[in-house]
């Protein structure tokens, strides 16, 4: 079955050795959206890029890998997304948060469909 949607999607870029209260901030933030009750969460591995201080950071074996961005990329409705930005400015201490409106497709087995 197919469903369409207004919804929002936020992105948070991180770095991968930025921690909250001891835990990898990527993991803490995938915790605290999935307890705000957000739909979908995805953490995706930068192999090289680059920030506000514009060292670059990379996966390549002939320089040192350490510090490669992360990405942590949220979909819910836009309620849900505005719920959030007050845990991203608490824990987000450094880095960039886009959000944007999008429509949303979501596709699911009918539950009349017999396999």
């Amino acid at each position: 079955m197919r469903t369409q949607s207004n919804a929002q999607v936020v992105k948070i870029y991180i770095g991968e050795q930025d921690t909250w209260r001891g835990k990898p901030l990527y993991a803490a933030l995938v915790t605290r959206m999935q307890e705000a009750g957000i739909s979908g969460v995805t953490v995706l591995r930068g192999v090289e890029g680059y920030g506000a201080h514009h060292q670059i950071h990379t996966a390549r074996f002939e320089v040192m890998c350490q510090g490669l961005p992360m990405i942590i990329e949220a979909v819910d409705t836009p309620d849900r997304i505005s719920s959030i930005l007050p845990i991203l400015d608490e824990m987000v201490t450094e880095g960039l948060v886009t959000v944007r409106d999008v429509t949303a497709i979501t596709y699911t087995k009918d539950s009349t469909t017999v396999e």
